[in-house]
């Protein structure tokens, strides 16, 4: 997808563009990530829909996780959250 890590040096490509359908995982903020890491997702699913579900949640609990984008990186709740607003986020439909 447009911001994975390109076979070049594995840095990301700078395209500006958000792979909404790139593989992604819900994770406890403090899970402690490890080898095991990916053992303990909560919730898997598109990039887009772990956004959807994160900003769903009520304000106080959004806090608790973190979004894993495979090839890419960890996501804050408020990042999330951030995300969800933009013009160009999908729509659920």
């Amino acid at each position: 997808m447009s911001d994975h890590p390109s076979t070049y040096k594995g840095t990301p490509l700078e395209t500006g563009e958000h792979a909404w359908d790139d593989r992604a995982a819900l994770h406890a903020a403090d899970d402690g990530d490890g080898v095991l890491d990916g053992m303990k997702a909560l919730r898997r699913g598109t990039f887009a829909e772990m956004i959807r579900h994160v900003a769903m949640l009520p304000e106080d609990e959004r806090s608790r996780y973190v979004i894993e984008k495979l090839g890419d990186r960890e996501y804050s709740a408020a990042e999330a959250v951030e995300l969800a607003a933009r013009d160009d986020f999908p729509s659920a439909d």
